[in-house]
């Protein structure tokens, strides 16, 4: 059984809000953010009053067409399988965020920064670096192949708590059983609505470690997670705690890099390695930005990319890389491999 948690106020009658013409037509403008001059956008575009009116029949005659997925792996900078849904099921997924979103966000903790307005990764490594100040230790920790393991029975279970609108919930359970990735279990990585739900999955530790461990140094990026405590036993406790948790109520698993350490040690976290009063790259991130910045620079000297093409490219390189202490290395790295950056 769940163990009982704090008690959810659910919302209802969201599905019929969802169909609304009004919504539709926001939720297309956001879908097509930074894709516009792709031929699908385009397409869609030119017909769009007809489009977004068949949208929204399929969901007052609850006929949804869902799961037309196209699927590519990307290596940055591991391995991933990316599943990329047809243009109007994003347009569908913008549809129900924009209607869900602002319950779900009330259920976050404030200090969970994965798919939320106004947080982000830099918010999450700045608030842990305040955390690694206070406290001598820290316990680093994620769980093996997060997206691939959420239970779809668990997480209708947890999403029933806060939405009681039958038709949505419906649409819920039928957007989950486009995809598995072994009977009941997954969620794809690239799909809107996905990214929500598996933030939302983890909701449900970050209570139970602020309201039952009660620690207050705690930080969650999606899946990759950090504790702070007085000392290593108390770290270690609840490392115990927090595995059979992840076991018997939400069907995860811990990867085996635990990390359990002294804070002035510098704690590794979202491509960075944080100190009490400093942030660098990780060694993984610094041979990722010479790769970046060298491979970039090529193209470019062969004529395969204009100037704008490079700039464009280096933009984010050079972003992640500026928000650490990394002055000497994009110096060095520039001075050996190129002169644009």
């Amino acid at each position: 059984m769940m163990e009982k948690q704090i008690e959810m106020k659910r919302s209802g009658n969201l599905y019929e809000k969802i169909a609304e013409p009004d919504n539709l037509r926001l939720a297309f403008w956001k879908a097509t953010k930074g894709k516009r001059s792709r031929p699908e956008v385009i397409e869609y575009r030119q017909s769009l009053d007809i489009n977004l009116q068949n949208l929204r029949e399929q969901l007052l005659n609850k006929r949804w067409n869902i799961g037309n997925y196209h699927f590519f792996t990307v290596h940055d900078p591991k391995e991933r399988t990316i599943c990329a849904a047809a243009f109007p099921e994003r347009v569908l997924h913008h549809a129900i965020m924009n209607i869900c979103e602002p319950n779900l966000e009330k259920y976050a903790i404030y200090d969970s920064y994965a798919c939320r307005t106004k947080k982000g990764s830099h918010k999450a490594i700045l608030r842990a670096q305040i955390f690694s100040r206070r406290f001598p230790w820290y316990l680093k920790l994620d769980i093996r192949k997060y997206f691939d393991s959420i239970d779809h029975k668990v997480l209708l279970r947890l999403l029933e708590r806060r939405f009681k609108d039958h038709d949505l919930f419906d649409l819920f359970a039928a957007i989950l059983a486009t995809y598995e990735t072994l009977p009941c279990k997954g969620l794809p990585i690239g799909n809107l609505v996905s990214q929500h739900f598996a933030n939302f999955y983890l909701g449900n530790l970050d209570h139970w470690v602020k309201e039952k461990l009660r620690f207050t140094g705690y930080v969650r990026y999606m899946d990759d997670f950090v504790l702070w405590g007085a000392d290593r036993h108390e770290l270690r406790s609840a490392l115990a705690e927090i595995e059979c948790y992840l076991q018997y109520q939400l069907s995860l698993v811990l990867k085996d890099n635990i990390q359990l350490n002294r804070c002035v040690r510098g704690m590794p976290f979202l491509g960075y390695r944080i100190f009490p009063r400093i942030i660098r790259l990780s060694p993984r991130s610094k041979r990722r930005f010479v790769a970046h910045l060298t491979e970039y620079e090529q193209r470019y000297l062969s004529g395969e990319w204009s100037e704008a093409s490079l700039q464009r490219h280096m933009q984010p390189v050079t972003a992640f890389a500026s928000f650490a202490n990394s002055d000497a290395l994009r110096r060095d790295t520039i001075s050996r491999y190129g002169k644009v950056a």
